[in-house]
Order: C-alpha cells, then structure tokens, then sequence
C-alpha cells in the first residue's frame, strides 16, 4: 500500500491488489477497500495523517520526485555487521511505478505481501525522508534473506546515502519523473526493472520462494501465448523463461520448449509424427532491451548456467529456438541485475616519495563491483623479509606515509579495498626501499669497447652501498686540448655507458661520481681513453704514365687526401677485362704509387682502381680508370673467290675476315686488279663487305685479284692472287645514223655495224620521235638502212640506234635530228558564228545580227610558211579573198530573212594554197522589237503604277519578248528600274507633286530594240494624317469642350479641321470648320448622347483642298453616369474622372511603340533560351 502526497491537501492512497485499505469517516463508521483501488483524500493542513498498520509492520515515508510516498513495511532483523548487501528484491508488480495508471485487474498477478528491504521509524520528517537506491518491492514470507545468506541491512552512512541518491537520480531519469511510466523498450541502467507488457518480465536480485516461482508460472504463460494463438511455425518462441541462483558473477536461465501450433480446427498438427530435436541459443545483452546481445550458450539442455558476468550489472535475457536450419523467434527479452561483491583486487601502491626513515605510498582505486569503496587495508612486513604481513593503515584514503623507517632497508607492502560486500583480494607484493648516506667514490671507469667516434665505458657500484639503495652516477668526460675541463656526459642508474660523437684518434679523460638522495660522492680518478683511427679515404683516381703499349700500360695514383689518423701501410691495384667490372683481378699490392700492368690483349678495354689500407682500415675504392690497348694491323686474308657464272664485263667475288683481327675489328677490306697485259694494280673495291661486283672489265679477258683487310690500326698484308676470265660481251655504241629527206613527208635513215666483242651482231634497232626522251622503236632487223614515211612537214625528228648479239644489248647511239622540209597549209578545221560582230566591224555600217554574219575560225598548220591570206567561198556568190585574220564579216544580206549560205575557207602561204575546209551553214537573225506605249494606270502621292505593251501583268522568265524600264534622274541619267518581261511595275518611294520622267526598251534574241520617247508623269499632294481621338470635356449640362491635338504644316500649306457631332443615333453634322484644335460645343440636350470627330484639311495653294481620314469617335454620355464607353473615349460627369478615363484608354505612339518592342524582345528571349537548352545542350 502506497500514499502519495500530490499536493499539500490531496493525498493519493494506492491499494495493491489482494489488500485492504480501511478508513474511518465522519460518521465514525468504518469503509473497507479492497485492491486494486487508488483513493484520494484530503488533508486539511497538508500534515501526514496516522496511518494504523497490522501488528509486525511499520510505516516510511520516502520522498521520490516532489512525491512523498508511505510505505508499510514489515519489521527486519538484527544487522550484522560482519557483511551486508545492497538491496536486491523481487520485482514490482506491473503498475508498482505507475502511480497514476490503474491497470486492469484480469492483468494482476496473486497478490503477495508487501514489504521492503528498507526500514526505519516513523519520527520526525527530516528522518523519514530517504533517498532510496530502490523502491518497494515484493517479497515472500518465505525469504527474509538474499541468496548469499546475508540479511539486509537497515543502516547506512553518509557515504553510502549519497551513493544511494546518486543512482535514484538515475531511477528517476528512467521512469519519466515517476508519473507518466517508463518509455518503451529503454531498460533502464538501475536494478530496478520495469515491466511494459506482459510478455517482458523483469527478475531482480534476492528473489526466491513462493512468490518468484508463481510470478514466473505467469511468465511462462506469456512467453508461450503468442505462438499459441497465431501458429507461427514449426520453431516458435520459447516459453517459460526463467533466471534463478542470481550471483555476482553468473545465473542458472531455464526455459520451457516451445508449443506445438495448433490448427485451424484447434488440434495439433502432425500428432503421430515424433518431434525432432530442438537446439536453443540463449543470448544476454547488458545495453538495454534492444542492445546488441551476446550469445551464451547453444545446446538441446533446458537450463544453462551463464557466467563471466559483471557484478551489479543489469542484463537482458532471451532464448531462441532451433531445429535443423530453421530458426524459431526469440523469446521476449528477461531482465536481471547480477549481485554486487567485494571490489576488485587493487593494483600494488607505489612510492611517491622517500627519505631515509619514510616512505609515501599511493594507489588508485579499483573497480568497486557495484557498492562505494569504503576503506582500503594496507598491510606491510615490517621489514623482516619472513612473509608475514601486519596491517599498517586502514581508511578510505588513497594514500600513505610511513614512517620511523631504518635507512637503506627494504620493505614489503600489499593492498586490499573493502566496500559493503566485504574485501577484496591483495594486490601483488611490492618491495620498495629507503635511502641511505651518501656513497663513497667509486673505483674509476674502464674502457669496455672503443670505435672511431665513440667509447664503451664500464664502472661498479661502491661496495660500502648496501643493494636496496638507488644509487645514480654521472659519468664526466674531458677532451684534451679543448680547455672547457670535465663535462658531464652520462646521469643515469646504469654502470656503462657509450660516449658517442667524439673525434678519431683523440685521447679523452673521464671520471665517475655516485649520488643518492642524501647527496653526492667525490668523483673517482681520472683515467685516458682514446678513441679508434677511422679508415682513410679513397686514393685519387689512377692516371696514365706514358704511352699506352698494345700488351702494357703504366699506371700512378696520388695518396689519399684523409688518412684517417694513421699512415697508410700499403696500396692494393685491381684489375678488369672488359668495361661490365664483373670480375677484378689483384695485379698489385705494396707502399708504391705506380705500377706496369703487363700482358695484356692488343685493343682490348681494361678498367683499374686502387684502395689503400692502414690502422683504421681498408679505403673505399677510388675512381674507376678506363684503359684501352691499341690495336694492331690484321692478319693476311684468304684469296677472293668467284661466285656464280662470270659476265662480260663484270663478277662477283667473295671472301672471309681474316683469322687475326689485330686487336680491333675489321672495319673494311680491299680488293686491288691487275690486267692480263700489266702487272700495275688498281683498287676496284673498298668496303666493309665480304664481296663485291668488280665492273669496267673486257669481255674474255683473264684478271688477277687480290684481297687486304684493314681496322683502325691499318691495312694488313695482301693475300694470294684469284685468276678470274670474262665472258663475252654485248655489242659496242654503234656511230650517229645519217637522215636524207626526199620529200617533206618522207626520210631515209642508215648507219654501220659497231665491234661485236666475239660475238656477231643478229639485229639493229631503230628508235624515231618528235622528241628526245618519247622514241618508240620503229624498226628491228639486220639492215643498215631504214625509209620514215608519213611525216609532217617543216617538224623535227629524233633517231637513235642500237646493235644486238647473243651476249646482249648494246648502247644506243647518239640522238641525230632530222627536220622535214617546209609545205602549203592544212586545211582549216573550226569554224564559228560570231555573235556580236566581233571585236573590229567594218567602220562604214554598223554591225547587225538581222544583216551580217560574223564568222571566226581557228587557223591551221602553216607547216613551216607564214599563212598569207584566206580564200572564203561562199557558194552562188563571190569568193571572198581575206587577210591574215581569223575572223569576217559578212554583210549586205537581207535583214528579217531566214536563209542559209555555204561557207567555205582556204588558207595560202608561199608555197600555194591549202584544201578546202568543210561547209558551213548560218542563219540570219531577225530585226529587233520596236518599244511599246507606256501608261499610267494608278497613282498616289507616293507610287505610280505603269503599264505597257499588251498582255498578262506577270509574265514568264522564259518569254522571248523582254522590256527594260528605266527613269530619269536629277542630272538627266536615266536609271534602270525593271528588266524582264512583264507589262506592269509599280514606283515606290517617290515624293508628292513631283513630276518623273520614263523610256521603254524591248529586246529578244535579235537584240535590243530602241527606246521610246521620254514619257513625264506627276505625283498629286498627299491628303493629310488623321487625327487622333478628340477629348471631351462637359463643362455644364448644356455645353461641353472638344479638344485635338493640331498637325504640322504640309510643305507650307495650313491645315484646318472639321468637327462634326452626331446626337444619338442620326447622323453627323458639321459643327465647326477652321483652324482651331478646340471648340466650346453648346445648347446640348442634358440626356442624350453625343458623338464627335475629327477631320483634317490641306488648303493648297493652286488646288483645291484635301480632306484627310475622319478620327475614331468619342462619346459623350448623359451626366447621370460617371464613364461611359464609347468608340475609344469616355466622358464622365466631374473633370478628374473624364481625363483618368481618357488616360486609360488613349496611349500615345511612343507608348505602343515601347510596348511592341518589349513583346518582341520578350519573345526573342524565350526563343533564344529554347534553342540554348534544346537545341545546344
């Protein structure tokens, strides 16, 4: 039973279910309440009021978020003070930390008997308000202790109060502020679980009995129920979960198998098939319901025993089962919180400080396994080294001194941490120790190891220094000659020590002092080490002493520039063949800097190299020197060879490279000839080859040859003479043939035999051309003559020839020309109609299509004579004789007649006339078109509109008949307006009362015709531009103002203007005439409307007037309405209405014009966006 203090006058009295709330009225009758059941009452002053409890029951007050709670509880027992727990109980049933929600009774557990683990008097307020860790749980009559066998405690100290408000904030955190429950599937990091349906139950520490086993029959109810009512599969959730034997480390979980799915009709399925064995997976997580969970056990058994577990944790259990490779759905999750223990062992305490008589120890807390860490146990031997420990400090400080110590001495100390569970295992043993006086002078070091930069020194420890003493040295050092004296160069526990970063070959002073914590001791003797010579640095790279012999080389090198501290003892020299350096040979070793390398190949490469070795060690190796030998001159060759058939005056010889080269390869050899008559030898081939064609040799003819090879050392020794012969040979250049012209068409050719070489001459070839270099053979025999016939005259020839035997082909002979001798002309071969007479006609009569014809031709081979007239027949007329010209004409033929003439042409020059060219036939053309009439049709102020000839206004292109109308300028030119073949053109552009001045031309295929007379026409006055939408103003009832904008001059002729009115629907009448823009109308009707307009009117000076297009109308409506519409204007009824109206609707050009050119830009934009985006993109 519960009362909670929700303000100070109404208090909230909660009955669990199964109790009985019992109160008296004001009647002084009796009323039982029975559970579950929340009752208000109200208290007059706020005060809490007595509360009669059952006999072994008590009440508290506890206060949890500004909510004052009076639990009934019952007495404890006795406290031991040998151990206690915290508080571990049962859980709560579902609405326990629901003040304010009243769940349904079908949802209630069988009601146990409420108690708690906390107990106090009912005093005073300010001792009954207890910030718990945990709340009120319920417990059975059975278990009045936890599972450790430890009764709870009822007292607690400061420390542990605060503790314990630590975690109820916590508590708090989790629950919502007490009133609205806990949020859903967020498991709270106290013991205290909290149950949101009831599938999800929450098991804490401490429970046991009656009251846990039937809780946990309800749970086993729950976990099983989903899988009966919706038969969820083979492997369903298990059911009946439950976690018992909570220790601090582990739990024993148990569950029930799964049941069986029921069908539809409500049996089960597969009644006669024997179930297969299941397997189950449990699975823990200890960061809430829906943390990650870690498995823990997987087997067939129903109980497992789950261990590694933290102390004081909170946890999650669930089961899975499993059968074959199905997987059922694991169960609702379980919560339980693991027993708090004893802390964890604490690590050793270690020495902050220390003289000769105290020691201070600190150490760090360990973990404290879910209760404060109230004292720590230090415990130490004394100094006696036997093992057997004596508390020396008990408390809950993290920190110790120990004094009345005896100096240099060692002692032993362990560690313990005790919290409400009890105490914790000892720490590991730590042995520390106290100083001591100061050390005597130590013995002086000794050099252990020396190198070129560094020395390895060693020192012992003073012997009057007993071993439980830190005892640190420095370690001074002093080079000589540097004047700064001893520097301390090593501080440190350490008895050696390695100075590095000194020089080579220098002797050092050292000395060692000692210190401890009482002081320092008096350095020891000095003693003198000396460090190591470093090897000396590379000889100069070798250089050539002398001349390089083809088998030997002398060779020198300089000393190196760093010897490294001592002398150089000796010089070793290598040696390698080849430039790859792959293989070095010793050829040296001694204290000389030269040396004669010996036997080695002519014209072979060698590298050498030196390095040096003294004290110090071996050098690097110096530069690597190249040598190369010279080579010598080759060995003799084998004699040359022939290869295949000797020719005329040509063979092919071959041979190989000689056996020794000399040291260098063969770069090229030489093949020396001598004749069969002269011993004298000529060079016919210089190569690298190894064969060649020797030419220029007489066919059957005997040679010798003979063969030297040559490197860059020189040619070597000739070989043996090669006898070689020729074979025969083609014929030799025969002379220049002789040409004799017997007519200028006709040539004989004939030339003579050449020297056959041994064999006789078979044929002659004979090649003629007009040119050089394109001759075709035009004869092939064994003549010595040939007639060319069927040549043109006065040309140019070209002959050539050649003789032919059975070894080959021999030369042609030179190129003789031959130029045949002059004739009368050829005959002509084009002839042409000239179309305008050509470009020289006779001076008298002008040339004319319809009465001459021009003829042109081209002229024809004169064949070596100058072309001295042409003769033109004519046919029936006479011949016509014609100079050295190609072109005529023929004139005096009847114009407009079509009749055809026979044209012949003969060409002459000195030596006769030439034939006949082929007839020709031509046509005369008839006489040009005469020019039509030409009229005016239609006219305005700007246009003229003229008309000529008879026929359609549009005509053709391809008609035969065309015209060509031109128009006079200022300067009397006439200029070409229209050329084609229509009978109509409209003149644009042109200015009023103007006059204009036009000819007419026809042509066609005969030609232009001539042009007609000048014909004069005048533009009228242009009438003028209409003027705009009159204003009206209503000035009274009976009269109104009409108003128009005035026009400029038109070429100094005034302008003046008509009104006219309209009343209704009648017509308009004239109602002022003259030059005014603006006229007072009167004597109107005061409800009828009214409609006006304007006209504008040229007075000519020498015309009548021009009357110009009437304005839009404007109305002017009865004053009963404000605006009326009417035409494009308004009038209104006051001035300020009438002009806004009229504003509206009228807008100047300018303002049109703006408006156009925006639309346009506008839409140009859009166009030009479109063709970006979809076009280019």
């Amino acid at each position: 039973m519960k009362c909670c203090f929700i303000s100070p006058q109404v208090i909230l009295v909660q009955v669990n279910p199964g109790e009985a709330f019992t109160i008296r009225r004001e009647d002084g009758q009796f009323q039982c309440i029975t559970g579950p059941a929340q009752v208000p009452m109200m208290s007059p002053n706020g005060s809490v009021p007595p509360i009669y409890v059952p006999p072994g029951y008590v009440s508290q007050i506890i206060e949890e978020n500004g909510v004052r709670r009076v639990l009934v509880l019952p007495q404890q027992p006795e406290f031991h003070p040998g151990g206690h727990s915290p508080l571990h109980h049962p859980p709560p049933p579902p609405h326990a930390h629901l003040p304010a929600f009243i769940p349904h009774p079908a949802m209630m557990p069988p009601p146990p008997h409420l108690y708690t683990g906390m107990a106090g008097g009912v005093g005073d307020m300010s001792s009954q308000y207890i910030s718990q860790y945990h709340p009120a749980h319920i417990y059975s009559e059975q278990d009045s202790h936890s599972q450790h066998g430890r009764p709870p405690f009822v007292h607690r100290d400061d420390r542990t109060s605060k503790t314990y408000e630590r975690l109820q904030k916590k508590l708090k955190d989790r629950q919502g502020g007490g009133g609205g429950g806990q949020v859903k599937d967020s498991p709270p990091p106290s013991p205290q679980k909290t149950c949101s349906s009831p599938p999800t139950v929450d098991i804490h520490n401490g429970v046991g009995g009656n009251a846990l086993e039937a809780e946990q029959g309800q749970l086993s109810h729950a976990a099983a129920g989903p899988d009966r009512q919706t038969g969820r599969g083979r492997n369903g959730e298990s059911g009946g979960k439950q976690v018992s034997d909570i220790q601090a480390r582990g739990v024993v979980a148990s569950w029930g198998a799964p049941t069986r799915p029921e069908s539809e009709n409500g049996s089960v399925e597969d009644d006669c098939t024997p179930p297969e064995p299941l397997s189950y997976e449990v699975s823990i997580s200890f960061s809430g319901k829906d943390g990650k969970y870690k498995s823990m056990y997987c087997g067939e058994e129903l109980s497992a025993t789950l261990e590694d577990l933290r102390p004081a944790t909170d946890y999650h259990v669930r089961v899975q089962a499993m059968c074959n490779c199905l997987q059922g759905s694991p169960s609702e999750a379980v919560s339980f919180t693991t027993l708090s223990c004893e802390p964890d062992p604490p690590n050793a305490p270690r020495k902050a400080s220390g003289t000769k008589n105290t020691l201070v120890l600190q150490w760090k807390p360990p973990c404290d396994n879910g209760s404060k860490i109230q004292n720590y146990i230090l415990q130490w031997d004394e100094g006696k080294g036997t093992g057997i420990f004596e508390q020396c400090y008990y408390g809950p400080q993290k920190q110790y001194r120990v004094t009345k110590l005896s100096p240099a001495s060692r002692y032993s100390f362990r560690l313990a941490a005790k919290n409400d569970m009890g105490v914790s295992e000892f720490s590991e043993v730590v042995d520390l120790f106290t100083s001591c006086s100061v050390p005597l002078p130590p013995f002086p070091p000794e050099l252990e190891m020396a190198g070129v930069t560094w020395l390895c020194m060693k020192w012992q420890r003073p012997t009057s220094s007993p071993k439980e003493d830190d005892i640190y040295y420095v370690l001074e050092m002093e080079e000589e000659g540097s004047g700064y004296g001893f520097q301390p160069s090593y501080d440190g526990e350490e008895l050696s020590c390695t100075v590095r970063n000194l020089h080579r070959s220098t002797k050092y002073k050292f000395r060692v002092a000692a210190y401890n914590s009482e002081g320092k001791s008096n350095p020891s003797q000095v003693v003198e080490f000396i460090t190591n010579p470093d090897r000396p640095s590379s000889p100069c790279r070798p250089v050539i002493r002398g001349r390089v012999l083809p088998n030997s080389f002398k060779m020198a090198w300089e000393p190196p520039k760093d010897n490294g501290g001592a002398e150089v003892t000796k010089y070793v020299v290598e040696l390698s063949e080849g430039l790859s350096g792959l293989s070095w040979e010793l050829v040296y070793s001694g204290p000389a800097m030269e040396h004669v390398c010996e036997g080695l190949k002519p014209g072979c490469s060698y590298q050498t190299r030196v390095y040096c070795m003294s004290e110090g060690g071996q050098s690097p190796l110096s530069e690597t020197l190249q040598v190369q030998t010279p080579a010598v001159p080759p060995g003799p060759c084998q004699p040359p060879r022939l290869v295949g058939k000797p020719k005329a005056r040509e063979v092919q010889l071959r041979w190989g490279p000689p056996q020794v080269d000399g040291g260098s390869p063969v770069s090229c050899y030489s093949v020396e000839v001598s004749g069969p008559q002269s011993e004298e030898s000529r060079e016919v081939y210089q190569g690298p080859e190894l064969d060649c064609s020797v030419g220029g040799l007489m066919p059957g003819k005997t040679y010798s040859f003979r063969l030297k090879a040559a490197n860059k050392a020189g040619f070597g020794p000739l070989s043996e003479r090669c006898e070689v012969s020729t074979g025969p040979g083609a014929p030799e250049q025969c002379k220049a043939a002789s040409t004799t012209c017997k007519s200028p068409s006709c040539v004989v050719v004939s030339w003579e035999a050449p020297p056959c070489n041994g064999a006789p001459v078979t044929e002659f070839r004979l090649e003629w051309g007009a040119a050089e270099g394109s001759m075709q053979v035009c004869y092939t025999g064994p003549g010595l003559s040939h007639e060319m016939k069927g040549l043109l005259p006065a040309t140019n020839y070209f002959c050539r020839v050649q003789a032919v035997n059975v070894a080959g082909v021999g030369p042609f002979s030179e190129a003789v020309l031959c130029q045949t001798p002059c004739s009368v002309p050829a005959a002509v071969s084009n002839i042409y109609e000239e179309e305008d007479g050509g470009s020289r006609p006779p001076p008298p009569p002008l040339y004319s299509p319809s009465t001459c014809l021009g003829v042109s031709w081209d002229p024809p081979c004169d064949h070596g004579s100058e072309i001295t007239s042409y003769l033109i027949d004519l046919g029936e007329r006479q011949p016509i004789v014609a100079g050295p010209v190609t072109k005529h004409i023929i004139q005096h033929l009847q114009p407009d007649t079509s009749y055809r003439l026979v044209i012949r042409i003969q060409a002459l020059n000195s030596l006769g006339a030439g034939p006949f060219s082929h007839t020709f036939k031509l046509k005369t053309k008839p006489l040009p078109p005469q020019p039509p009439r030409l009229e005016c049709t239609a006219f305005s102020h700007q246009t003229l509109r003229l008309k000529w000839g008879d026929g359609p206004a549009k005509a053709a292109t391809s008609d035969a008949l065309q015209y060509q109308l031109q128009m006079g300028d200022k300067s009397g030119r006439f200029i070409s307006l229209y050329k084609g073949p229509c009978h109509t053109h409209k003149v644009q552009r042109l200015n009023e009362s103007t006059s204009y001045t036009f000819r007419i031309q026809a042509f066609n295929e005969a030609g232009e015709g001539p042009f007609s007379n000048v014909y004069t026409f005048t533009t009228p006055r242009s009438p003028p531009a209409p003027v705009k939408v009159p204003k009206v103003e209503r000035l009274d009832d009976n009269s109104c103002e009409v108003t128009w904008e005035a026009l400029p001059p038109m070429k100094g002729d005034p302008i003046i203007y008509t009104l006219q009115c309209m009343m209704g629907n009648s017509e308009f009448k004239q109602a002022y005439k003259g030059s005014a823009t603006s006229y007072h109308v009167q004597s109107l009707q005061p409800n009828s409307d009214y409609r006006f307009r304007v006209c504008a009117i040229r007075q000519c000076h020498d015309a009548p007037e021009l009357s110009g297009p009437y304005s839009p109308t404007v109305t002017l409506s009865p004053q009963r309405s404000d605006v009326v519409l009417g035409g494009s204007a308004a009038g209104s009824g006051s001035r300020a209405g009438a002009e806004s109206s009229r504003s509206r609707r009228s807008m100047t050009d300018e303002q049109c014009a703006f408006l156009l050119l925006m639309v346009f830009a506008v839409i140009a934009i859009l166009i030009a966006f479109v063709i970006q985006y979809f076009v280019i993109k």
